[in-house]
């Protein structure tokens, strides 16, 4: 007999729910971090990104340090460390740069930006694994970087936001050229838990030096003037916890479809949300709206593509809390074959 909770998650009202409280999650955690870095004052995202790691390591700790978990541990480092070591790197560009660039740009454009991320995996799989989009997949790519490049034009119409557009567009791309690279470096099926584990350390060694250099003095005299701040961190520290384990429940229960067609809902509600809540509703020129809405229209395109695709089609792998989440949020293959993954969904 199943255990309740498996009979739970299975019946739609489970799975419903399941599905509300991710994109709950997945939204609030974007929204959250926009606020603490732009609203309530708390410019420092390196630091931000360094408290998200360090908390999930920690809190995580106690179930990988279980005798099943430990068990794993030397075999899985012991073969994998190349991987873990350059996924644990380009998590912590794409953190960092992503967490950095909300100092100075909309959440509304960096989400917009964000949404190339099929397009830098597409170039990292021509490069790589010397595989060409499909002619519907280039044609989609085609309206999405139109779209993207409207509204990274009409907004990037200074000199803070410039950069801003720029530091969210590298750490995209490094999020889209290890997406498409990851199948060949990891070859281990690790879930996003265990993922996360291996890689925080390494994140917070790579974003350490930079906290030392660019945030430490200002931060310092920052914390003297007061300790509301830790309340604030905290409370993203836990919603970006739950989003981490609410996301390893959603890939084992729903399709390739339910996650992407999630994705697609996020963004949307992102971008009313943000004017919304955040009043972010200034940067909403002609421009920007029709940018967004090419943008959009060109990743619900690419989207379809993959899933009417003969062969299963590695998408965004999540291995980490993120604070600025890519768009299409699932773990399969390219860290295990794709009949293990049915599997592992089963």
């Amino acid at each position: 007999m199943a255990p309740i909770s498996e009979v739970i998650l299975n019946h739609w009202i489970g799975k419903s729910a399941l599905i509300a409280s991710y994109l709950g999650l997945n939204i609030s955690l974007n929204i959250l971090n926009k606020w603490t870095i732009s609203l309530f004052g708390f410019r420092f995202p390196i630091a931000l990104s360094i408290a998200h790691m360090a908390f999930s390591f920690v809190a995580l700790a106690p179930f990988m340090l279980t005798k099943h978990n430990r068990e794993l541990h030397s075999p899985t480092l012991s073969k994998q460390w190349p991987g873990l070591l350059f996924v644990g790197i380009c998590f912590a560009v794409n953190v960092g740069l992503n967490n950095v660039s909300l100092l100075s740009i909309s959440l509304s454009l960096n989400q917009v930006i964000r949404a190339s991320i099929p397009v830098f995996t597409s170039i990292g799989s021509v490069l790589i694994e010397r595989r060409p989009p499909s002619r519907q997949e280039f044609l989609s790519l085609l309206v999405l970087v139109g779209g993207v490049s409207i509204a990274v034009w009409e907004g990037s119409n200074s000199k803070a936001s410039f950069w801003g557009v720029v530091f969210c567009l590298v750490g995209t791309m490094c999020n889209g050229l290890m997406m498409s690279s990851i199948g060949k470096l990891l070859t281990e099926k690790l879930d996003v838990l265990r993922l996360t584990f291996y890689t925080a350390p390494l994140t917070l060694c790579v974003l350490v030096p930079f906290f030392n250099k660019l945030e430490a003095a200002s931060f310092k005299t920052y914390s003297l003037e007061g300790s509301a701040y830790m309340g604030v961190i905290l409370l993203g520290c836990l919603n970006a916890l739950a989003y981490n384990l609410i996301h390893s429940l959603v890939i084992k229960v729903t399709s390739s479809v339910t996650t992407t067609v999630i994705g697609e809902m996020k963004i949307v509600l992102l971008l009313l949300l943000s004017a919304i809540v955040l009043g972010e509703s200034d940067v909403w020129t002609t421009k920007m709206m029709i940018g967004c809405t090419t943008a959009v229209l060109g990743f619900c395109m690419y989207s379809h593509a993959k899933m009417t695709a003969p062969q299963a089609v590695p998408v965004i792998i999540k291995g980490v809390p993120e604070l600025s989440p890519g768009l299409t949020d699932s773990l399969r293959s390219p860290l295990m074959p794709s009949t293990q993954a049915k599997q592992l969904r089963s």
